[in-house]
């Protein structure tokens, strides 16, 4: 595929409150964003991903670094002259327009005919399903119908990048996968090129091709969402996108890679994406939905501390040897929960094993 957006060792820096230092907010990231690519900048509060954002966009200007978009250098280029579109968090609706005028005003500036104006517009609300709306307030619309007006004044402009900064954290729970539903479908009907913004690891799992996990400023790993999900490589990345049992394990020995180790009463082989050797300290990595719960004595035991009824899943924290597991049973078939204080066995899938280096 095409690159059609580049960051090159981008830096930003902002006076500490001292006003004699500088906090570095993005530290030396580089990035090819592929021409159609859905691409998910993610990481908690101050990891640097908005300010990023903000970069591409042009609201900031980097420290040092370059932005280069199909080849042509736009580091200093205003945010107007650079073809994308900002759907932001809290939709910027002007609250004294329609909803028609409040998609049409970015046409208006570039001095479009009426008649094209309203062809394009009208285009753009049926698309979004906002067609018998076009004469309401933004005051008159629901918080989903807000975001649609705020995502058609941005597709109407048609950009060749979208971008998104957390434009579903003012939505209910329902209303956002329902908004997050029709970005996807949007986005992958459209096929253009977008980048969103978020600290919802479900969020970015569901809408992107590759997602960059953020931490203090710099990339912690990038990849698809099943690589980031199953093979993250540092606990930073396991902790952050899903929920993991950490659990320490000794290294018995190793060969081609893969590391031998005993887990919970089984002997294993798992593949090792870092350098090891016998008797090292390293980290077995286990999601709650790998490891299951059986009334079987001959299995390792645990007590059930807690025992939680979430509807879809039951999830149980389970103390073994002192440590607390985490384990969620989504088995339709159990028609009981376990109870709390009850000694059960604990059994997991080898093959969802994943090894980290130790602490």
């Amino acid at each position: 595929m095409q690159i059609q957006l580049k960051l090159e060792h981008i830096v930003k820096e902002f006076p500490d409150r001292s006003g004699h230092g500088a906090v570095r907010a993005v530290d030396d990231i580089s990035l090819d964003i592929q021409n159609g690519e859905f691409l998910t900048l993610l990481g908690p509060s101050g990891c640097g991903k908005t300010t990023t954002l903000r970069l591409i966009a042009g609201f900031e200007m980097p420290t040092s670094g370059r932005l280069l978009l199909n080849g042509q250098d736009i580091t200093s280029q205003p945010p107007n002259k650079r073809d994308m579109a900002l759907v932001f968090q809290n939709y910027a609706l002007f609250p004294h327009m329609s909803v028609y005028d409040n998609v049409a005003y970015g046409l208006q500036t570039q001095r479009m005919s009426k008649a094209k104006i309203n062809e394009k517009v009208r285009a753009t609300l049926e698309m979004m399903e906002l067609s018998g709306l076009g004469d309401r307030r933004p005051n008159q619309l629901s918080g989903g119908q807000q975001q649609r007006v705020a995502l058609a004044r941005s597709l109407v402009m048609e950009p060749s990048i979208l971008l998104f900064d957390e434009p579903l954290s003012n939505l209910d729970a329902k209303l956002r996968v329902q908004m997050r539903s029709e970005i996807h479908r949007l986005q992958r009907r459209l096929g253009i090129t977008s980048i969103y913004v978020t600290h919802d690891q479900v969020e970015a799992m569901a809408l992107s091709d590759r997602i960059v996990v953020m931490n203090k400023g710099k990339i912690e790993q990038m990849g698809g969402p099943e690589e980031i999900y199953h093979y993250p490589k540092t606990r930073f990345v396991a902790d952050f996108i899903g929920r993991a049992n950490f659990l320490p394990v000794t290294v018995d020995s190793v060969q081609d890679k893969q590391a031998q180790v005993t887990l919970l009463g089984k002997t294993l082989q798992v593949a090792t994406i870092f350098d090891t050797r016998p008797g090292a300290a390293v980290t077995a990595m286990l999601r709650p939905e790998a490891l299951s719960i059986r009334d079987d004595a001959s299995l390792p035991q645990g007590k059930i501390e807690q025992a939680m009824y979430l509807g879809t899943e039951i999830e149980y924290v389970v103390s073994v040897n002192g440590q607390k597991i985490t384990i969620s049973d989504n088995d339709p078939r159990r028609q009981n929960m376990f109870a709390e204080g009850q000694t059960i066995g604990i059994d997991f899938i080898p093959e969802a094993v994943h090894l980290l280096p130790g602490d």
